[in-house]
C-alpha cells in the first residue's frame, strides 16, 4: 500500500513537471508564447486538490519544486554559458561546476516563488472557510502570484518573470503593462491559468470555462486596441542616434589584444556613423575595457576621434568610486567633455560580486573576470543628456522594470540599454532583448540598445523591434527615435493592481470569513 502511494505521489510530481516544461518552452529559444496560458493549470489542480491531506505542506513543496524546476531550470538554462572559463585561468572541470551551481542556484531561487505560493494557498484553504468558494480562491491566487513576485524583483536576483513569456511575440498582451507593469501580463495569464484549472475540478461549471476564455480574448481585444494606436512623431522630438556593435570576444576582451580591437572597431564605427549625420552614438557596456580617466581618453583614438567630429557619444567603460571601480555609461559631448555619468545599479551577483563573499569568495572568486569588485551605482541617478533626460539599464538591469519606471518618472524621454552578452548562446540575448521590449511598452519609450556581440536593437513605444542586428557580428546601425514626455499608469503609480487586487481579496475573505 506504502509503495502505491508513492507511485501515485510521484505520478502527480511528474505531472506538476510537465507543466514547468510546458511553462519553460514560452521564451526564447522555443518561444512558445500561447502555451503561458496554460501551463499553470497541472500546478494549480495539484496544490488545492491536495490541501486536506495530512500531508499537504510536504505535497505542495514538491509540486511547486517539480514545476519551478521545470519552468526557471529551462528557462534559465542558459546561464551555463558561462562555461567553459578555461580564458579566464579557470580549469575546465572547475568551470563546468561554477556553471552548474550558477544555473542551479539562480533555478532555486526562482522555484521559491513557486513554492512560497504553493504553501500559502494550502495554508489558506486548510484554515479559512472563504477560501473553499472558487471566485474568491481565483482572486486571491492571482493577487499572491502577483505579490511574490513583486517582492522577488526587489532582491538582487531576478529574471524570469512569467510575464516575459509573452515577449517579443504577443505584443496586444503586453500593451496591458502600461497599466500597471509588468505584473498586469502576470496576473492576466495567472487568471486565466486559475479558471481552467478549477473548471477542470469542478467539472460542471462551464462558466469557468467561459469566463476564462472570455477575460483571455477580452484582454487581447484592449491590448490590440492600444496597439494599433498611432505613435506622435514630431519633428522637433525627433533624434538621430548611431548603433556601435563591437563584437569583441570575451576570450580576449580584457587583454591588450582586445583593448586594440576594441579601439580600433569603436573609433572606425563612431567616424562612419558620425558621417551619416547622427546626432549621437551608443557603445555596448565597458566597450572601452578600462578606466574612463584623464590618461586613458587623451592617447585613445576614440576620444580623438570625438574631438574632430563634434558628435556626441554614450561610451560604456569603467570609472573609479574610491577604492572600487564602477560599471558606468558616460556621455561624451562633441568638444570632449564629459557631460554625465551613469553607474550600474543592478549588479550581476556572481558575476560582477559575490553575495556573502566572506562565505562564497573562496570558493567562486575566480568567477568574476575583475581585478576589484564592482561597486553598485546609487539607484536615485538621473541621467542628463543635451538631447534631455535619459532612462539608462546597463545589461542586467533590464530584468528590472521599476529601475527603468523609477527614472522615467522623474523625466527620462528616451531608453538607453547597454549590454555586453558576450558570455552567452542565442538564447541569453534573445530573452534580453524580450525584456527590453517590455521596458518600452511600460513607459511608452523609444529604446535605443547596443550590445558587444548582439542582439543590440531599436524598439518603438508599442514594442515593435524596428531594427535588431545580427549574433556575434561588427555591425553599426543609424536610425531616428522621438523623445516622449507621456506617462502611462505604471509610470504614475507603479505597480498599483496587484496591491489593489491583493487588498480586494483580503476584504471580500474577511466579508465571507464572517458571514
Amino acid at each position: 500500500m506504502l509503495s502505491l502511494l508513492k507511485s501515485f505521489l510521484t505520478y502527480r510530481i511528474f505531472f506538476a513537471l510537465i507543466g514547468g516544461i510546458i511553462m519553460g518552452l514560452t521564451p526564447a529559444p522555443f518561444n512558445a508564447w500561447f502555451l503561458a496560458w496554460i501551463g499553470l493549470i497541472p500546478l494549480w489542480i495539484l496544490v488545492v486538490n491536495s490541501v486536506e491531506k495530512k500531508n499537504a505542506y510536504r505535497q505542495a513543496i514538491f509540486y511547486a519544486i517539480a514545476w519551478g524546476f521545470g519552468y526557471h531550470g529551462m528557462a534559465l538554462f542558459w546561464i551555463t554559458g558561462v562555461h567553459p572559463m578555461t580564458w579566464m585561468g579557470v580549469p575546465w572541470l572547475a568551470s563546468l561546476a561554477i556553471a552548474l551551481f550558477c544555473w542551479l542556484f539562480i533555478t532555486f531561487w526562482g522555484i521559491g516563488i513557486v513554492v512560497t505560493w504553493s504553501l500559502i494557498i494550502t495554508y489558506f484553504y486548510r484554515n479559512f472557510k472563504f477560501f473553499q468558494l472558487v471566485w474568491l480562491r481565483i482572486l486571491i491566487g492571482v493577487a499572491l502570484w502577483s505579490t511574490i513576485e513583486a517582492l522577488w524583483a526587489k532582491t538582487p536576483l531576478y529574471w524570469s518573470s512569467i510575464a516575459y513569456t509573452q515577449s517579443p511575440y504577443n505584443l496586444a498582451i503586453l500593451q496591458l503593462s502600461q497599466i500597471s507593469g509588468p505584473l498586469t501580463v502576470t496576473a492576466a495569464i495567472v487568471a486565466v491559468n486559475g479558471l481552467i484549472a478549477e473548471f477542470i475540478r469542478a467539472k460542471k461549471k462551464k462558466q469557468l470555462l467561459w469566463t476564462g476564455i472570455g477575460l483571455l480574448l477580452t484582454w487581447h481585444l484592449i491590448g490590440l486596441a492600444m496597439y494599433i494606436r498611432p505613435i506622435a512623431k514630431p519633428s522637433e522630438a525627433a533624434m538621430q542616434v548611431g548603433i556601435i556593435q563591437g563584437n569583441i570576444p570575451n576570450e580576449i576582451k580584457l587583454y591588450a589584444a582586445g583593448w586594440r580591437k576594441a579601439i580600433e572597431g569603436y573609433t572606425s564605427g563612431y567616424q562612419i556613423l558620425a558621417d551619416r549625420g547622427v546626432e549621437a552614438i551608443l557603445t555596448p557596456e565597458t566597450a572601452l575595457p578600462f578606466v574612463w580617466d584623464e590618461q586613458r581618453r587623451e592617447i585613445s583614438s576614440l576620444y580623438q576621434a570625438i574631438l574632430n567630429k563634434g558628435v556626441l557619444a554614450w561610451v560604456g567603460g569603467f570609472d573609479r568610486e574610491g577604492t572600487r571601480i564602477t560599471n558606468s555609461l558616460f556621455t561624451i559631448t562633441g568638444t570632449g567633455k564629459t557631460f554625465s555619468r551613469y553607474d550600474k545599479v543592478k549588479l550581476v551577483p556572481l558575476g560582477e560580486y559575490i553575495p556573502f563573499e566572506k562565505v562564497l569568495g573562496r570558493i567562486i572568486n575566480r568567477l568574476s573576470p575583475l581585478d576589484a569588485r564592482l561597486v553598485t551605482g546609487k539607484p536615485n541617478q538621473i541621467f542628463e543628456t543635451p538631447f534631455g533626460r535619459a532612462t539608462v539599464g546597463i545589461c542586467y538591469e533590464s530584468a528590472f522594470p521599476e529601475h527603468f519606471r523609477r527614472q522615467t518618472a522623474n523625466g527620462g524621454e528616451f531608453i538607453l540599454t547597454s549590454s555586453n552578452n558576450a558570455h552567452y548562446s542565442e538564447t541569453m540575448p534573445a530573452q534580453h532583448h524580450a525584456q527590453d521590449v517590455m521596458r518600452a511598452i511600460e513607459s511608452d519609450r523609444w529604446a535605443v540598445r547596443a550590445t558587444n556581440t548582439g542582439y543590440s536593437g531599436i524598439v518603438d513605444p508599442h514594442g515593435r523591434t524596428l531594427w535588431l542586428s545580427g549574433i556575434n557580428t561588427y555591425e553599426l546601425h543609424a536610425d531616428t527615435i522621438y523623445r516622449r514626455q507621456t506617462q502611462t499608469l505604471y509610470v504614475r503609480w507603479g505597480n498599483w493592481l496587484t496591491w489593489f487586487l491583493l487588498g480586494l481579496g483580503g476584504v471580500l475573505g474577511v466579508i465571507f470569513n464572517r458571514r
